[in-house]
């Protein structure tokens, strides 16, 4: 993955609108690789925007409601 600046923060925003239609475990499980690659990438400030969608990516397909 290599997406720079403001592409981090709108990718992580895109994956919040669709975390919803996420409904097979293959798709969510790269979706979380990708997230938290940028977790480890974007400053430390800013990480708590990335934590609760982490959280719900975990979380079981179906379960996310």
């Amino acid at each position: 993955m290599s997406l720079s600046g403001a592409g981090r923060y709108s990718y992580l925003a895109e994956v919040n609108r669709a975390i919803d239609i996420l409904t097979q475990r293959d798709q969510t499980e790269t979706v979380l690789d990708e997230v938290e690659y940028l977790f480890d990438v974007i400053p430390p400030e800013l990480q708590d925007l990335a934590e609760p969608v982490i959280q719900t990516l975990r979380e079981e397909p179906g379960d996310c409601s």
